[in-house]
């Protein structure tokens, strides 16, 4: 059984970084957390930030583009770009820091992400496997501090699924 805390692993040569958390929540329910804007906005940005949805195409070849607000009122815009989707067993996706026309901003690393979801009994496991292009671009997206965003945004999610959305 996978802890209900998120679990961080670094793979540097293989230019990975993975990440497993389990929600006590049905598939379906996370699945949607993680494919519905209107589910996003809600748990995405690590607070105190919001995330703000432009666009959202769940589908192959569809796109999410949206933006983080600091409370400061600054906008970070990112881009995912889907990749291919099997419904309830994972995605993939390409996200990449951009512009708010979606332009990618070639100074930050892109991200190769496929997100697996795994039911067993009452509970729910998301596997998040990152692949960057280079060992530099993993260490880099670790400075900028992912991981402290991203267990927080994991947060968020956890205490959105135990109010039952």
């Amino acid at each position: 059984m996978h802890s209900l805390l998120p679990h961080f692993e670094k793979d540097i040569a293989n230019k990975k970084l993975f990440v497993t958390r389990t929600f006590k929540a049905p598939l379906p329910l996370v699945w949607r957390t993680w494919t519905e804007a209107e589910l996003l906005e809600k748990w995405w940005a690590p607070r105190p930030y919001l995330a703000i949805t432009r666009f959202l195409d769940f589908c192959e070849g569809g796109y999410w583009l949206y933006y983080m607000l600091s409370p400061e009122g600054e906008k970070h815009w990112c881009r995912a770009d889907y990749l291919t989707i099997a419904p309830h067993d994972n995605f993939t996706a390409l996200d990449a820091f951009c512009d708010e026309a979606g332009e990618i901003n070639t100074a930050h690393p892109r991200m190769h992400w496929k997100n697996t979801f795994r039911e067993k009994d009452d509970q729910t496991t998301v596997l998040v496997e990152i692949t960057f292009e280079s060992s530099a671009d993993l260490e880099k997206i670790i400075e900028m501090g992912f991981k402290d965003g991203f267990t927080l945004a994991l947060t968020n999610l956890n205490e959105l699924l135990e109010q039952g959305i």
